[in-house]
């Protein structure tokens, strides 16, 4: 089984505990599009405590507004207001959440004086976004590419764990590693369906 499957089967089975707040904010007709902002600023303000070492307290917070991510999708299925924009904010919203994080990262290891932390947070970045660019490219010339060991779900799951463990330079250097695997993998792949 791969990862990516793994995620998706995560998914599904967190859905029907999802449901009950979805079902409240159908009630108090909260748009999708304002779960998908409201879970950047929790990114945000996780990125803030991370840049002044406070990682428990970072992690804790996206603990809490992480799952935010899952529940605008359900939120835009259950009450019928799935849009093309929708699912284009979110996932941009999605990449700027990451990019805040790593740039607290940097920020931190900068005034530490970590070459190797702002190394790898360099390459956790850009690791990220190319494992997501991967599979934003494959769909745009007709190939599906949600295949991967390290999709956003793994990522996030890490750096949560990594901050609450403040083991942040262990998981940094993991992430860093195979995001860009990942990103290899997928362009392996729609290499090979290419050629079918």
């Amino acid at each position: 089984m791969s990862k990516a499957s793994i995620s998706e089967k995560i998914k599904l089975s967190t859905e029907p505990m999802l449901l009950p707040i979805v079902r409240i904010l159908m009630q108090f007709n909260i748009h999708p599009n304002v779960i998908t902002l409201l879970c950047l600023a929790g990114f945000l303000i996780s990125a803030l405590f991370i840049a002044q070492g406070k990682f428990l307290m970072a992690g804790l917070i996206l603990l809490v507004f992480a799952p935010l991510d899952a529940i605008d999708g359900l939120l835009a299925r259950t009450g019928n207001k799935v849009t093309k924009f929708g699912a284009f904010l979110d996932s941009t919203m999605d990449r700027y959440g990451e990019i805040f994080l790593f740039l607290a990262f940097t920020y931190y290891f900068i005034l530490k004086g970590s070459i190797a932390g702002i190394v790898i947070s360099f390459l956790g970045i850009t690791g990220s976004l190319m494992v997501s660019y991967t599979r934003a490219r494959a769909e745009a010339i007709g190939l599906s590419c949600k295949i991967g060991w390290f999709t956003r779900f793994e990522r996030i799951t890490l750096i949560i764990l990594s901050l609450i463990l403040e083991t942040i330079f262990i998981a940094l250097t993991l992430l860093a590693f195979l995001t860009h695997l990942t990103a290899l993998q997928r362009i392996w792949y729609v290499y090979k369906l290419s050629k079918e």
